[in-house]
């Protein structure tokens, strides 16, 4: 996640990591049909694009569709799935499991708007993130492969390579174009951390891919991200944790916002160490130990 990382204790009851894949079942088989079909062949065009996008996410598709319509001849190319961060592991995973988390949160508080609050509120998390990947394969038939193709747009998936100053390469083909954009997004920050890769970590490429809610959960940074996110595994059942380095949350925002949402945080649950740098993590037997670099001792323990 940009400015910031979970890393967490797995879930699975075997011991083993959480998956790197979401679940194969029939929502993710509807998402991959849309932005990545098996079958899909790259088309063949001998002469001269106006255009080339490089990256198919929002800002790619929007320019591809765009271009077509006022009559330009244009290529998108996507090494990975259309849809970019937005819609397979940003704004749609995430606010579709926020939106639970919140549900679940104004139930136990149901008291302090004058309802009775219900005797027993079960999360179901397998459930939510299958929610969460029914929105996913829905809305991803609006951008669909076939969809850019029906609009004008030629589709291609590889990695692009630019082999010259009016040519782009990708999956062996050389595609010739008057202009190029480029629009390939961004991908996490991991931090430099010590021992953080042998241990295991997720991101937000990761984190939606679990089926079972991790017990424990560390949060390393206090970015709208991973602020988000704590919230939510918060409300999940998970006792989170966030290190922030800084001494509040959300340090581009107002001062008045962050304390708001340093006080929600607080009000979930969510346990916080602000000015906290984790300096070092390490494997202990069955458990992960997180360091901080301001009172040099553990601060949570995470079984493996």
């Amino acid at each position: 996640m940009t400015n910031s990382s979970l890393q967490q204790e797995p879930a699975t009851r075997n011991g083993q990591s959480p998956p790197s894949a979401p679940p194969d079942d029939r929502f993710h088989r509807a998402l991959l049909h849309d932005v990545h079909p098996a079958a899909w062949r790259n088309p063949k065009f001998a002469g001269k694009y106006n255009l080339i996008v490089i990256g198919a996410g929002p800002g790619g598709i929007t320019a591809a569709r765009e271009a077509a319509a006022l009559g330009a001849k244009v290529a998108l190319i996507e090494r990975n799935f259309i849809g970019g961060d937005r819609l397979n592991v940003g704004c749609v995973p995430s606010k579709a499991i926020i939106r639970t988390a919140r549900l679940y949160a104004e139930m136990r508080n149901a008291d302090s708007v004058g309802a009775q609050v219900p005797g027993r509120i079960g999360i179901g998390f397998a459930t939510v993130m299958e929610r969460m990947q029914r929105i996913q394969a829905r809305l991803s038939r609006a951008d669909s492969a076939q969809r850019l193709s029906e609009a004008g747009v030629d589709v291609y998936f590889g990695e692009a390579r630019f082999a010259g100053s009016d040519t782009v390469e990708v999956a062996g083909d050389k595609l010739r174009f008057r202009k190029a954009l480029i629009a390939t997004g961004a991908r996490p920050l991991t931090p430099p951390i010590p021992g953080l890769a042998k241990a295991g970590y997720l991101t937000n490429e990761n984190v939606f891919n679990l089926t079972e809610c991790p017990r424990r959960l560390l949060v390393i940074g206090g970015g709208p991200l991973g602020c988000e996110l704590a919230q939510a595994f918060c409300r999940f059942g998970s006792h989170v944790i966030i290190a922030q380095d800084d001494p509040t949350f959300l340090p581009k925002e107002e001062r008045d916002a962050a304390q708001v949402l340093s006080d929600a945080l607080a009000r979930d649950g969510v346990e916080i160490h602000l000015n906290t740098t984790v300096v070092g993590v390490r494997l202990d037997g069955t458990r992960k130990n997180c360091r901080s670099g301001v009172r040099r001792q553990y601060i949570q323990r995470f079984r493996r």
